[in-house]
């Protein structure tokens, strides 16, 4: 949907959310995350959200330990496996998934490019692979490259352009008996669309084919049970759920057995270490492990790890939730402003264009306010095209567990100026102690 309708900017609330007795405090949370501290309004967590500092500390304390290669004999080589047990498990704990299925690499783009070469030695001529329009380009390119250089064909699924919808049947109606693979985002880093994972998966099975499901924006957002979407495949990035930059993928360690990637001779054949080249960054996943406590402390205490994490989702979602319906009840009432997109479900992201401003401009107009919202298609080339925007893309805002109701409003009255005043914003002045 785009809307542009007439209203007045949503007044000031309260920054606590209760959800059945337990209360999310938002304020308490901000003051875990030093960059606040700088004054900027931070929009930016769908490609990268700040961190708190029980992630940078655990990642120093790491490093400034003894580690050595990993092993059973010495000191370091057992805390060097520690951590990357613990993380593993972590990990497992946020996904609801297998820690023996669990791969790490340098990013998720990384471990699915590798995934996808190690998946392509079963392709043929004949064989096929689905891939989403919707999607990250992490999410298609690995998909269409690997197809290619194995001889099969590809098959995209559109959306529907007003609303951002990503229907099961297209998805279906895609689907063939040589379906080998369907590549599928849980929610789309531009427009917050979240498709039914499930309904997918389960079509994509009933075909006789995988799928490689990209959780990256959704994790940030929700509590995730890989085994309950039905993903042969869930593929996540901690630096944008409050941890170090990384990637990783959960699956069947049955699944990962069968795969044989290319690798050193005498790197191990064991699973899922048969697709970690090269010494992990064991400071990183101490990291990685640090965030999913935070997040698992959010708002609870007790209880298992998992158990923790589902009650801390729950209130942070009713959070973010409240605060993007104002963000978009704001928008939509100035003029001039487009809103792409309305998912029947979402994350908490906005995707928006001014008329008679290219998104970068806003983008830096904002900023000289330190509001960070920027612009770009964010490597959803093909969404983005297909939206009709080009590859110059939107402004994008997406809420964070640190998000206020101040820093929605910053934002909103930012844009009342701009709309008002299209050549420009005025300088946020910074007080003596932000210098």
């Amino acid at each position: 949907m785009q809307s542009k309708i007439t209203s007045p900017v949503p007044d000031s609330g309260t920054p606590r959310h209760t959800l059945d007795g337990v209360t999310y405090d938002v304020d308490t949370v901000r003051t875990h995350f030093p960059a606040l501290t700088e004054g900027a309004a931070h929009f930016d967590g769908p490609g990268g959200s700040q961190v708190p500092v029980q992630v940078a500390e655990a990642i120093a304390a790491t490093m400034l330990s003894a580690l050595s290669n990993r092993g059973q004999v010495t000191a370091a080589e057992r805390r060097a496996d520690q951590v990357v047990a613990d993380a593993r498990q972590a990990v497992a704990d946020l996904l609801g998934a297998d820690p023996a299925g669990v791969v790490f690499g340098r990013s998720m783009t990384q471990v699915t490019y590798d995934l996808s070469r190690a998946l392509a030695k079963e392709w043929g001529p004949g064989d096929e692979v689905v891939v989403t329009r919707l999607d990250h380009d992490a999410n298609i390119r690995p998909w269409v490259q690997a197809a290619t250089a194995a001889g099969a064909s590809v098959r995209w699924v559109d959306f529907d352009r007003s609303t951002g919808e990503l229907p099961v049947s297209a998805v279906a109606d895609a689907l063939g008996p040589r379906t080998r693979l369907v590549a599928f985002t849980a929610a789309s880093n531009l427009l917050g669309t979240r498709p039914d994972v499930l309904a997918i998966s389960a079509a994509a099975h009933d075909a006789g084919a995988l799928t490689y499901v990209d959780g990256v924006h959704l994790t940030a957002h929700d509590l995730v049970d890989v085994r309950e979407f039905g993903a042969d495949f869930y593929a996540c990035s901690p630096y944008k759920f409050l941890g170090p930059h990384l990637g990783a993928v959960a699956a069947d360690p049955a699944l990962l057995d069968r795969l044989r990637p290319d690798k050193l001779l005498p790197s191990s054949d064991a699973v899922p270490e048969r697709f970690e080249w090269g010494t992990l960054p064991y400071e990183s996943l101490a990291g990685v492990t640090a965030a999913i406590d935070f997040l698992a402390g959010l708002v609870a205490s007790g209880g298992t790890r998992r158990e923790r994490l589902a009650r801390s989702f729950a209130a942070l979602t009713t959070h973010e939730s409240t605060l993007v319906n104002r963000l978009i009840t704001g928008l939509t009432a100035l003029p001039g402003i487009t809103v792409h997109g309305s998912p029947k479900h979402r994350t908490p992201t906005v995707l928006f264009t001014v008329d008679g401003i290219a998104p970068r401009t806003v983008y830096e107009r904002l900023a000289l306010s330190g509001i960070n919202a920027p612009a770009s298609h964010f490597y959803a080339i093909e969404c983005s095209r297909w939206l009709g925007l080009g590859d110059a893309g939107g402004v994008r805002a997406g809420i964070a567990p640190y998000t206020n109701e101040s820093d929605v409003d910053r934002l909103l009255t930012a844009l009342v100026d701009l709309v008002s005043r299209p050549q420009g914003l005025r300088p946020r002045h910074r007080s003596t102690s932000e210098l």
